[in-house]
């Protein structure tokens, strides 16, 4: 009997990891080590600078009450910095601070911020990029010494530090740029231990590298990389689970067009809130390249309890043309 934990609220909880295995389950997923490693932000960055992983400059660990020590950092890494919660993601707990003015408040503030979300009130501080993308690397690893990375995606289109729109591969991202990053990505899996799907985020700025988390589950975007690629991420993950070393090598992984995926949530369309309450009409999208993923249907009733987001909807094309079905 297995557990896959997908990617919602237990999916990077190692506890709960734990607790299915020692309950006599497999976990489809890491093993509950490395989710607590990886989902520190402190400890994933100084795993992955051991690992010869590219990060963004920092404080190299907590921030500590000694603001002269914070002043210090700051004017080492230069302003603005950002201020994260090391146990943050979502796009919370996290502040920019533009002069020492600004600094003991903001890390204050999202300490405050920080220990009411995630029950953790450590924070760190890195350099603020003002204009950069958002670039993951999709990985694959079986925990007995083999990792592959299966190419990129951009998840740049955001609101409110929340994905929108992700599409794969990313543009302007050379062959070259992208064996550079996922050849240390690979390396890194093994590194650590790492055991079954995880993607490597990255900002991406002047041709630049700078790893900022890893998650270590399924990704919401994860059918992009599968449209391109051809691989069965879900799959794998259950070959990984039950024990079995990875089916593809690297060199048998192959890019092939472009696909992008839109998120569709149910919001009210001027204010973008939540919009909770019954689906009267439906009728699914379909077509060629067209791949839509949803559990709603006519007289579904969204809830108010939980993410706002009801669908996705996956389109692939050999060009880039191909991809514009999802805006159309």
């Amino acid at each position: 009997m297995a557990i896959h934990p997908g990617y919602g609220f237990l999916s990077e909880n190692a506890n709960f990891a734990e607790q299915v295995e020692r309950s006599g389950f497999i976990f489809i997923g890491p093993k509950a080590d490395t989710i607590r490693l990886m989902g520190d932000k402190v400890s994933a960055i100084t795993a992955m600078k051991k690992a010869g992983v590219p990060t963004v400059p920092g404080s190299d660990g907590p921030l500590g009450d000694d603001m002269n020590a914070n002043r210090a950092h700051a004017k080492r890494i230069g302003y603005p910095v950002i201020i994260k919660a090391s146990g943050g993601g979502g796009g919370r707990g996290m502040r920019v601070v533009r002069s020492d003015a600004e600094l003991a408040q903001s890390i204050s503030m999202t300490k405050a911020e920080a220990k009411a979300a995630f029950s953790n009130d450590m924070v760190y501080m890195e350099k603020y990029l003002e204009n950069p993308r958002h670039i993951e690397i999709q990985v694959l690893a079986d925990g007995q010494g083999n990792a592959i990375y299966l190419a990129e995606r951009d998840c740049s289109m955001q609101r409110r530090h929340q994905k929108v729109v992700e599409e794969a591969p990313a543009p302007g991202i050379t062959p070259e740029l992208r064996r550079y990053i996922g050849e240390r990505c690979a390396k890194a899996c093994v590194d650590i231990g790492y055991r079954g799907a995880g993607t490597f985020e990255f900002l991406f700025e002047n041709g630049e590298f700078y790893f900022i988390e890893m998650n270590t589950r399924i990704q919401v975007e994860h059918p992009v990389t599968e449209m391109i690629t051809g691989v069965d991420l879900i799959k794998e993950q259950l070959r990984i689970a039950a024990g079995q070393p990875l089916s593809i090598t690297q060199d048998e992984v192959v890019v092939r067009g472009h696909a992008v995926e839109c998120r569709i949530n149910a919001e009210d369309p001027n204010t973008f809130l939540p919009s909770p309450g019954k689906i009267t009409r439906f009728h699914a999208p379909g077509g060629f390249g067209v791949r839509w993923e949803s559990h709603i249907y006519a007289g579904y009733t969204v809830p108010p309890y939980y993410d706002s987001m009801i669908g996705k909807l996956i389109c692939y094309g050999e060009n880039m043309i191909g991809k514009l079905i999802c805006y159309g």
